[in-house]
């Protein structure tokens, strides 16, 4: 059974989006899952900001799935400034994304993520991948708080 956290997807392309909430519903994940398309507002919705309190009004998420090649502020720039504020510093960081390069994974673990994973092309394997996901960040695995 899943902790009942909200997930935290941040994805600037429509579709990947909608296959990623399609994989959710399809692996039955009852978690509330918030969208957001690019990095500033990834970062505005997980830290406090001289212009919001957005951050210091709601909970952090159980976990935030990272695409890297975002508008704006990129997923290693997010990464990054997560790492370096006390709040978010143990927050799991999950890069999913569709890029091959040795220096994205290198990269995004040197900078702190929990985890990589590659975007699998194929529904069902993508489905498969969300579910595993899914049970281990949200069930399996015990947060900092």
């Amino acid at each position: 059974m899943s902790r009942s956290g909200t997930i935290l997807l941040v994805e600037d392309n429509p579709d990947d989006v909608e296959l990623t909430l399609m994989a959710f519903k399809e692996s039955k994940s009852a978690n509330d899952i918030v969208v957001v398309g690019d990095g500033e507002e990834a970062l505005r919705y997980l830290l406090a900001d001289s212009s919001s309190n957005m951050a210091e009004s709601s909970p952090l998420p159980e976990v935030v799935l990272l695409d890297l090649k975002l508008p704006k502020i990129d997923g290693l720039q997010v990464l990054r400034r997560l790492r370096a504020d006390p709040r978010t510093r143990r927050l799991p960081v999950v890069v999913l994304t569709s890029s091959k390069e040795d220096k994205d994974i290198q990269m995004s673990y040197d900078l702190g993520a929990n985890s990589f994973v590659r975007k699998p092309v194929d529904f069902a394997q993508f489905t498969e991948a969300i579910r595993q996901l899914s049970s281990y960040w949200l069930v399996l695995n015990e947060s900092a708080s």
